[in-house]
């Protein structure tokens, strides 16, 4: 069993990405680590940070149910930009957990394209 995230269309060869629920946890971790964020001190992840006090565009990502509702093409619009630098760092040292998020990023940046072009939701599923 696992999450993926797909554009809201009746495309069914459109592009989509996916994890195992273990696996996007992985990956929404990294994500926050990357916006300078400790994803265990948040609300909703064990901690009392509230999500309104961070100043990322990546929040509407990173504070998502993981196995329903969507996200907005104007919530997609605004992560875009961040999620492209992200796919621009390079690996440390050949780091190959580094190069898996870095992929992870990549892929999503294509579902988030096609989402945009199409003018459809992300769709959590």
């Amino acid at each position: 069993m696992g999450l993926m995230l797909a554009p809201g269309d009746d495309n069914v060869t459109g592009p989509d990405v996916s994890w195992s629920y273990t696996g996007f946890d992985m990956f929404r971790e990294w994500l926050a680590q990357a916006e300078g964020l400790a994803l265990a001190e948040m609300n909703g992840f064990g901690g009392d940070r509230m999500w309104d006090s961070v100043s990322t565009t990546l929040a509407p990502l990173l504070d998502h149910p993981d196995d329903e509702g969507s996200l907005t093409p104007t919530q997609c619009a605004a992560m875009l930009p961040r999620l492209e630098a992200i796919t621009d760092q390079q690996p440390k040292d050949g780091d190959p957990v580094h190069e898996r998020r870095v992929d992870d990023v990549r892929q999503l940046v294509a579902v988030v394209r096609y989402c945009l072009e199409k003018e459809v939701e992300l769709i959590f599923c």
